[in-house]
């Protein structure tokens, strides 16, 4: 029994994919990804994805965060300012998110049936 919890601990599919493998998140790193200048800030993110919710956003980029996929930079103002990025990390899943979206596009009418 500890050998299959040690092969689960340690599997990179359950472990690094659920990071990001949710209903949100890819989402929103390739809406960072595809935006202009990198940056967005919460509501823009909400704009852009008026379906999810603005406590189901708030924690998908709570998540992302604490993953070191997405940065969160707050600036001392008033009312307060909050930009969102990727970080390096979040950066380098790119290309293999842009594969998926492109592979999920080709394949969309023979996946999702209903």
């Amino acid at each position: 029994m500890a050998d299959i919890k040690a092969e689960y601990l340690a599997c990179p599919i359950r472990q690094v994919v659920s990071r990001f493998g949710d209903k949100w998140s890819m989402l929103v790193l390739y809406m960072l990804h595809t935006s202009e200048t990198g940056v967005l800030r919460f509501n823009e993110i909400r704009r852009l994805m008026s379906d999810c919710s603005q406590k189901m956003l708030s924690q998908t980029l709570k998540n992302l965060e604490q993953s070191h996929l997405v940065h969160r930079k707050v600036y001392p103002e008033v009312p307060p300012r909050v930009e969102y990025s990727l970080t390096e990390t979040g950066k380098s899943l790119m290309p293999a998110l842009t594969a998926l979206i492109a592979w999920g596009k080709e394949h969309f009418n023979e996946v999702v049936t209903d």
